[in-house]
């Protein structure tokens, strides 16, 4: 058979109760969509495959149709093994109304078990998730009544605690590049980001299993440039070229974004957030920015905190990354996170995610859902949804400071600055800050025991991390403590020396 082979043809190598790993991230980056697309076909026109187990390290999809979208069909998966769930609606649903098993792991483990995997060891054995919803002294990454596996167990290594994630088979990788040769070479080089497209290829196929790989275009034996080759023709099975593929869902190629050319980004910059409680939050935090230090930026609050340094011009004092493998440059936000212009070098993000596993990061400017009184910060699992965490353990787990950004109170806050003075028209129904967080994703305990120093940034105060808890550092100007920021607290952090947040945080 011909590795060349039609979209339909390679979703026909999909059998029932396959264990399928996908590569993707955000809006469709390094995403198979046409492969995706011809699976789902088949099953609703079949009714096979059935009973898969999906299996990602990062969240796919358009929040509608697209990405992990397409598998989430009752019957159509059995188990989904991911990271990150925010742009799959309908997966959620499933896993909310108990139609599927979940397990929810870090970015990171997912990409680092999956390398295991391929190369044949007993699975991963790491710190990544101590403390955390994924510990099995708390929930082990079950993320519904349905899901009963114990899939990571706790275990002392040398008198330290570490987690094995157990490894599994792997019977079908899905991958994309931009270009294949002949001999079935893979070059993502004109791709956003690399991601992890070879460890899910490997882990595949060292598993006995096949590698679906989809391109933009074919070109001869000896066509590509040999470091631009990131999964070689020994690993890849079918190739589906789509010469419609864009970079983005919609979206067109952009050299600036591949990293093939720079431009001249005259107009083109991220842009001061309007909305009043997320411009004071993401100025304040940049006040946090330290020139030469290691700095990562999360999806989310965090993300208009570029807008503050390109007004400011400092991008070239910082050094920034994300868990996408990307360094430095115009970062993009919102859908597009993960990717930059005219940045400095993109990583596999498993090598990403090994710098930030090791304590590369000095400071990590990170979203927040709620906030307990222990200084624990759930961003996984919020209004009965399973969102999941992304790269978010690994980084927060392992920065040596740790910047948490989000609004005080949520739906219906209505606040207005006027004459230096914030005023709270009338406070969120929703509070932030709860008395225990409905999941740990961020473990105040483990911070406190390895450190960490941790804020928690609000439009109208700034709490720190103490080993006595959690304290009220700073308010905005106007702001009166007892009626704007305790009251709307199940809990009373510690008051001492309470300052006026920088006037800096308000322009």
């Amino acid at each position: 058979m011909s590795k060349f082979v039609s979209a339909a043809e390679a979703a026909m190598l999909v059998k029932d109760g396959d264990t399928v790993a996908i590569s993707g991230n955000g809006a469709g980056m390094v995403s198979g969509e046409a492969i995706f697309a011809a699976i789902e076909e088949r099953f609703l026109t079949t009714g096979h495959p059935r009973d898969l187990t999906l299996v990602h390290s990062l969240g796919i999809g358009d929040r509608g149709e697209l990405g992990t979208n397409r598998f989430a069909h009752e019957g159509m998966i059995r188990r989904v093994i991911a990271a990150h769930f925010t742009w799959s609606r309908r997966m959620q649903e499933l896993i909310r109304e108990e139609k599927v098993e979940a397990y929810c792991f870090p970015g990171g483990v997912i990409q680092h078990l999956l390398r295991e995997i391929g190369a044949g060891r007993p699975g991963l054995f790491t710190h990544s998730g101590l403390n955390t919803f994924v510990d099995p002294r708390q929930d082990g990454g079950r993320c519904n009544s349905r899901s009963k596996d114990e899939l990571v167990n706790l275990l002392i290594v040398d008198g330290k605690e570490v987690l094995h994630y157990r490894p599994f088979k792997v019977d079908v990788a899905i991958v994309r590049g931009t270009y294949a040769d002949a001999r079935g070479n893979i070059s993502p080089e004109e791709e956003a980001v690399d991601l992890d497209i070879h460890t899910v290829a490997l882990a595949a196929h060292n598993s006995g299993g096949v590698v679906l790989a989809q391109v933009r275009q074919l070109v001869e034996a000896g066509g590509l440039h040999p470091r631009s080759v990131r999964i070689p023709g020994i690993m890849v099975d079918a190739i589906v070229q789509d010469p419609d593929q864009t970079l983005f869902y919609g979206r067109g190629y952009d050299t600036t974004v591949s990293g093939a050319r720079r431009a001249l980004l005259v107009n083109d910059r991220p842009e001061i957030p309007e909305k009043l409680e997320r411009r004071i939050i993401a100025r304040r935090a940049a006040l946090e920015l330290k020139a030469g230090a290691s700095l990562n930026f999360g999806f989310g609050m965090p993300g208009g905190i570029f807008g503050v340094i390109a007004e400011e011009g400092s991008r070239d004092r910082l050094w920034m990354s994300v868990e996408q493998g990307v360094h430095n440059g115009s970062m993009l936000d919102d859908a597009l996170f993960g990717a930059a212009r005219n940045m400095d070098a993109i990583l596999p993000s498993i090598e990403q995610f090994d710098y930030y596993s090791g304590g590369g990061i000095d400071i990590a400017f990170l979203g927040m859902g709620e906030i307990d009184a222990e200084g624990n910060v759930n961003v996984s699992h919020l209004g009965g949804n399973l969102i999941g965490p992304g790269g978010f353990i690994e980084i927060a787990q392992n920065a040596k400071k740790v910047v948490f950004c989000g609004a005080f109170d949520a739906q219906g806050s209505r606040l207005d600055f006027t004459d230096g003075t914030l005023r709270v028209l009338q406070p969120g129904r929703v509070r932030k800050f709860v008395e225990r967080v409905e999941r740990v994703t961020f473990s105040a305990e483990f911070a406190r025991q390895h450190g960490q120093e941790v804020l928690y940034i609000t439009e109208r105060a700034v709490f720190k991390l103490t080993t006595r808890g959690l304290q009220l550092m700073e308010v905005a100007p106007g702001i009166d403590v007892e009626r704007d920021v305790l009251a709307g607290m199940p809990f009373r952090p510690i008051v001492e020396n309470v300052a006026t947040m920088p006037m800096q945080s308000f322009k």
